[in-house]
C-alpha cells in the first residue's frame, strides 16, 4: 500500500511524484492501493500527482484505488471535473499492528 504524506502542494509534488511511481511499479498486485488518510495540507497538485500516478498505474496493466481521501479534496476533485477517476475506494485494510 502506498501512502501519501501529510503535505502534498506543488513544492512536495515532484518528488512525491517520483516515489510513488517507483513504489507502485515495485507492486506485485495488479491493484495499487493508496491510502490518503494522512493527507491534511494540500492544493491542486495532490490531484495532479494521483491522476499521474493513475496513467503511471495504467501502463504497467495495474489499477489504481483510492482510500481514505479527504471530503475537501473529493470536492476539489469534482471541481476540476475529475472525481469520476479517483472515485474507486478501496476497502479498509485491517489493522494489523
Amino acid at each position: 500500500m502506498l501512502v501519501l504524506p501529510a503535505e502534498l502542494t506543488h513544492v512536495q509534488a515532484r518528488a512525491c511524484l517520483d516515489l510513488l511511481r517507483k513504489t507502485a511499479a515495485a507492486e506485485r498486485e495488479p491493484q495499487v492501493v493508496v491510502d490518503a488518510t494522512a493527507l491534511q495540507r494540500f492544493d491542486s497538485s495532490a490531484l495532479a500527482v494521483l491522476l499521474s500516478l493513475r496513467r503511471s498505474c495504467q501502463r504497467h496493466g495495474k489499477t489504481l484505488a483510492m482510500r481514505g481521501l479527504a471530503p475537501r479534496l473529493r470536492t476539489l476533485a469534482g471541481l476540476y471535473g475529475v472525481s469520476g477517476l479517483l472515485a474507486d475506494e478501496a476497502p479498509n485494510a485491517p489493522d494489523s499492528a
